[in-house]
């Protein structure tokens, strides 16, 4: 079954995210991180990082992390289009997979930073070969500094889901 294409360009939601120094040091440690500037202010300060920064991989995480409900904007959240896409995928038994995550930065995100992110679905699309078919989910969140109103950076992510192919009848 083909994929619907036109929700390309759909809004998934916006969140609203506090960065706070707890997270991130945690987040750092979890992927190994030795840098002190994530843990440790001091550390921050003496390099001319201050208020900390987030290791550059961070907002894989941060919307779960920071985005409490009394700061949510109101609206439309249509963060269940991604499951309209990938729950009949994967109710047929398919394989999920994490393809690929990519951030672009146009500043600095620091502790302390109040993030607006909106996430749209970028693209939704196929393969397939003889045995298996795999769709492609990609979203990009723009999340943008809520005090200085810059664009921070985009977050780029794929989703796979690899399902076989039924055989003819």
């Amino acid at each position: 079954m083909p994929v619907d294409r036109s929700v390309i360009g759909s809004s998934i939601g916006v969140r609203r995210v506090v960065i706070e120094r707890g997270p991130v040091a945690v987040f750092a440690e979890a992927v190994t991180d030795g840098a002190r500037i994530y843990k440790d202010a001091r550390a921050a300060e003496d390099a001319g990082l201050l208020p900390p920064p987030v290791p550059p991989t961070f907002p894989f995480v941060m919307a779960h992390w920071g985005a409490f409900e009394e700061l949510q904007p109101d609206g439309d959240d249509r963060s269940a289009l991604v499951g309209e896409i990938l729950g009949p995928l994967l109710a047929k038994g398919g394989l999920l997979l994490h393809g690929e995550q990519e951030f672009e930065y146009f500043s600095a995100v620091r502790v302390g930073d109040t993030l607006f992110g909106e996430t749209t679905l970028a693209d939704v699309y196929e393969k397939t070969s003889p045995d298996h078919t795999m769709t492609f989910v990609v979203t990009e969140t723009l999340w943008t500094n809520e005090a200085t109103g810059a664009p921070a950076l985009v977050a780029r992510s794929n989703t796979i889901v690899r399902n076989r192919n039924e055989a003819p009848t």
